[in-house]
C-alpha cells in the first residue's frame, strides 16, 4: 500500500474556527504547551490533569499519550494502563454538549465513555471524566454576575446555547469533581456580550484564570488573548494581578496571533503562560515574531504594565529616569466634551462639532465636559489606532496613530478622538503634532497597544515636553542617551509617519 492511499490525517489539525473568541487548539500548539511541564509529570501515575474549557478534547489526548508512554514501565499491560489513565488522571468540563461528544471522542475514541468502541472499559456512564452541565446564567442589573454576559441576548430558551460555563459559574469550583488537581490546562472562551453599544464584549477567559487559582494545582497553563497584558476592558484588575504573581514563570507571546491561530484575527496577539504554584520567581518571556523567537528572564512587575519586547525595557528606563511628568497627566480621557460617538451636529449652534464623517453646528450651552478646552488650540488623535486590531505589519512595524489634527478655537469633538492637548497658541499645537509624530513618541505609545483602541493610559511613558519648540527623533534620542542599538530597534518597530509603504 502506497503512503497516500494509507495517508490518515489527525482531524484535530483540520477543524476551522467557527469565530476569533471561541478557537480550536491544534496538537503541535497543545504539545507546546504541554512541553513546559516539567517531564517527571508523564511518570507519575497519581498525577491529575483537568481543562476545564474542554472544546476538541486535543489537551486531554494529548496528555492521555504522554502518560501512555510514561507509565508504561510501571503498568506494563497497555489496557491496564489505558484504564488506570482515563479514569483516575484525566478530567475535563466541555464548554458545549456538542465539544462533550467531540472531547470524549478525541480521548474515550467513542463519544461515549462506556461505548462499545471506547478504549477505557471502567467507565459505567456514558460521560466518563468529561462532563457538560447546562448551566444557567445569575442575572444582576441585566447582566451575569459570574461572568458579565448581556441578560438581553443569552438569556434564551432551553433549544439555545446559554454559554453559562460550568466552571467560572460556580463558587465552589472544587466541589465539581471534589478532588485536587495536579494540573490545569486549557483554552478558555474568550469574550460574551455584554449588551453595549454596537458588538460590545465582555472578556471571560480572564475568570478562568482566576477560577483555576483557586483549585490551587501544582502548574496551571492556558492559552489567552494578549490584550490582559495593557488592561482595559475589565481586565486592570487581572493584569495587576498576573503582573505581580511570582508564580507565572514563563509566557510564551505571539505578537500576531496568526503566527499562533492562522485565520484568526485576535486584537494585540495572543499568549500563553506557566503558573507554578512551588516555585517562585522571575519570568522567563519569549517574544515570538516573523518565526523569530527572542527570550529574556526579568521581573514583571517592573512597569504598570507588561513590556512585550526585552529590547524595550532598558529604552523605558531610561525615559522614566528623568522623572519627567507623563502625557497620560494631560490627554483627555473618553467623552473629551461629554459627547458619545453617535452624536451629531444640529441644526444650529454657535460653536462647530467634529464627528467621524464631518463638521456641523452645535451649542455650547449643552457642553459640560471639557468646557476650558473649547476656546483652545487642541491636537486631537483618533481613539483607534492605525494598525489593524493592534497588530504591527507583516513587517514587524507600526504607525501607531491613524489621524492626528488640530481643532481651532470654538471647535469639539465627540468620542471618536481623545484631546492629546490643547493650547493658546497654534504654533503649539503644531509643535505638539511634529513631537506625535517622531519615533521616539509613537514607540512609547505602542508599548500599551494591545487593542485598535489608543487610550489616556497609553500614554503613560511619554514624557510632557516644551511645545514652544519642535521636536526631532536626533534631539529625543540624545537628550534620553539612547544607544545605536537602541535607537535602530526603534527603527525596526515604528515606521515613518510620512512614508506608510516604508
Amino acid at each position: 500500500m502506497n503512503h497516500s492511499a494509507s495517508y490518515n490525517p489527525d482531524v484535530l489539525t483540520c477543524l476551522a474556527n467557527l469565530s476569533s473568541d471561541e478557537v480550536f487548539t491544534s496538537p503541535s500548539l497543545a504539545n507546546q504547551m504541554l512541553d513546559l511541564l516539567p517531564a517527571e509529570i508523564w511518570k507519575d501515575k497519581n498525577a491529575r490533569f483537568l481543562d476545564p474549557a474542554s472544546k476538541t478534547g486535543v489537551f486531554l489526548r494529548e496528555i492521555a499519550k504522554r502518560l501512555n508512554q510514561g507509565l508504561e514501565k510501571e503498568i506494563p499491560n497497555p489496557q491496564k494502563r489505558l484504564n488506570h489513565i482515563l479514569k483516575n488522571q484525566i478530567f475535563g468540563l466541555a464548554i458545549t454538549e456538542l465539544t462533550a461528544l467531540l472531547s470524549r471522542r478525541s480521548l474515550y475514541c467513542s463519544k461515549t465513555a462506556n461505548g462499545r468502541y471506547s478504549i477505557c472499559e471502567t467507565f459505567d456512564d456514558e460521560a466518563g471524566n468529561i462532563r457538560f452541565k447546562s448551566g444557567a446564567h445569575s442575572w444582576g442589573k441585566g447582566q451575569c454576575v459570574f461572568c458579565g454576559a448581556s441578560r438581553e441576548e443569552y438569556e434564551r430558551g432551553e433549544s439555545l446555547e446559554a454559554h453559562a460555563y460550568e466552571f467560572i459559574h460556580a463558587n465552589k469550583p472544587e466541589e465539581i469533581f471534589h478532588m485536587k488537581f495536579d494540573v490545569i490546562i486549557g483554552n478558555p472562551p474568550y469574550q460574551l456580550s455584554d449588551g453595549g453599544f454596537g458588538r460590545s464584549a465582555s472578556p471571560i477567559y480572564h475568570k478562568f484564570v482566576q477560577q483555576a487559582k483557586k483549585l490551587n494545582p501544582r502548574f496551571l497553563t492556558m492559552i489567552i488573548p494578549a490584550r490582559w497584558f495593557g488592561g482595559g476592558k475589565g481586565l486592570n484588575d487581572f493584569r495587576n494581578e498576573m503582573l505581580n504573581d511570582k508564580h507565572v514563570r514563563k509566557i510564551v507571546d505571539f505578537e500576531d496571533a496568526a503566527e499562533c491561530f492562522p485565520n484568526v484575527d485576535i486584537a494585540g496577539g495572543i499568549s500563553y503562560f506557566l503558573w507554578e504554584r512551588d516555585s517562585p520567581g522571575p519570568c522567563e518571556i519569549t517574544n515570538i515574531h516573523n518565526g523569530t523567537n527572542v527570550v529574556s528572564t526579568r521581573a514583571l512587575n517592573e512597569f504598570g504594565t507588561f513590556i512585550r519586547h526585552s529590547h524595550a525595557v532598558p529604552i523605558i528606563r531610561k525615559v522614566l529616569a528623568k522623572n519627567e511628568k507623563k502625557m497620560s497627566e494631560q490627554v483627555s480621557s473618553r467623552k473629551p466634551f461629554g459627547l458619545a460617538t453617535i452624536v451629531r451636529p444640529q441644526k444650529k449652534g454657535d460653536i462647530v462639532l467634529r464627528w467621524q464623517n464631518g463638521e456641523g453646528p452645535y451649542s455650547r450651552d449643552e457642553i459640560t465636559v471639557g468646557v476650558e478646552m473649547i476656546d483652545k488650540w487642541k491636537v486631537i488623535t483618533s481613539y483607534v489606532g492605525y494598525d489593524h486590531a493592534g497588530n504591527p505589519g507583516k513587517d514587524g512595524r507600526r504607525r501607531v496613530f491613524s489621524k492626528i489634527d488640530i481643532l481651532p478655537p470654538g471647535t469639539i469633538c465627540t468620542e471618536t478622538y481623545l484631546v492629546v492637548g490643547s493650547y493658546d497658541t497654534q504654533a503649539e499645537a503644531k509643535n505638539l503634532i511634529s513631537y506625535m509624530k517622531t519615533r521616539f513618541f509613537r514607540f512609547l505609545v505602542a508599548q500599551f497597544m494591545y487593542s485598535h483602541h489608543i487610550t489616556k493610559e497609553a500614554y503613560s511613558f511619554v514624557p510632557i515636553l516644551d511645545v514652544k519648540k519642535t521636536w526631532t527623533d536626533e534631539e529625543l534620542y540624545k537628550r534620553y542617551e539612547f544607544s545605536p542599538e537602541e535607537i535602530s530597534f526603534i527603527s525596526l518597530k515604528i515606521r515613518s509617519m510620512d512614508r506608510l509603504d516604508e
